[in-house]
């Protein structure tokens, strides 16, 4: 997801820009602090304290220059407005969240209003279409069966949660402003991998594989994760 979140950014940012981005739940940090090295200037927004502590004692270790271009604000990402003002970010990430808002709707149109005429939403969302790839390659057919009718499902953390369809967000883009510019597939091939599994020593084959069904028909469509881009229009 990186690497195609990075496609975007080159494809649609001058070289050597510094952005203004925007991380919403942004967890124990990792994508936030990666952008900053890279030389733009960040916001991450996480309400879980646990995870702000993580990402605050990351930041502590990292140099001046770069703790200068990121702060770190514990508060949901339902209430973006409360913090900022409209069109105050290039770059608004949305990660790994929408699976545990059950009216994302209104999220994700707070999202839109903070980003400039141009900004790219990137959202990363469990995929609503594919729910039934896990249990059916695990032989987990009764659980394979019931996935083929509902967006809910249980997550390795025992959570019950959500998924998004493609076609859903497309139009919720579109309906607020952002409309869907590019999508791509996450973990198409290795979603069914255990949990803290150790990583192959041909790792940056597999990642090449990833990355290439992750954007190639019909594969992308069946993958575990989607990582949809929206541009501010």
């Amino acid at each position: 997801m990186t690497r195609q979140l990075d496609e975007q950014i080159v494809a649609r940012f001058p070289v050597g820009q510094r952005l203004r981005v925007l991380d919403v739940g942004m967890g124990q940090g990792t994508q936030a602090l990666r952008l900053a090295r890279a030389g733009h200037q960040v916001t991450g927004l996480e309400q879980d304290a646990t995870m702000v502590a993580v990402a605050r004692e990351s930041l502590a270790g990292e140099p001046e220059g770069i703790r200068e271009r990121m702060r770190i604000i514990e508060g949901d990402g339902r209430d973006t407005g409360v913090h900022f003002l409209p069109g105050s970010f290039d770059v608004v990430l949305c990660h790994g969240v929408l699976m545990y808002v059950e009216e994302p709707d209104p999220l994700l149109a707070g999202l839109a209003r903070m980003l400039a005429h141009g900004g790219l939403l990137s959202l990363l969302v469990r995929n609503g279409d594919a729910l039934a790839i896990r249990p059916g390659l695990s032989g987990d057919w009764s659980g394979a069966l019931a996935a083929f009718d509902t967006t809910a499902y249980r997550n390795r953390l025992g959570l019950d949660v959500r998924a998004d369809r493609l076609k859903d967000l497309t139009s919720t883009l579109a309906g607020i402003g952002a409309p869907l510019h590019a999508w791509y597939g996450v973990r198409v091939f290795t979603d069914t991998a255990a949990d803290g599994a150790q990583a192959p020593a041909d790792v940056e084959t597999l990642l090449a594989v990833e990355e290439k069904a992750g954007r190639t028909d019909p594969y992308r469509g069946v993958a575990a994760l989607l990582h949809l881009c929206g541009v501010r229009g």
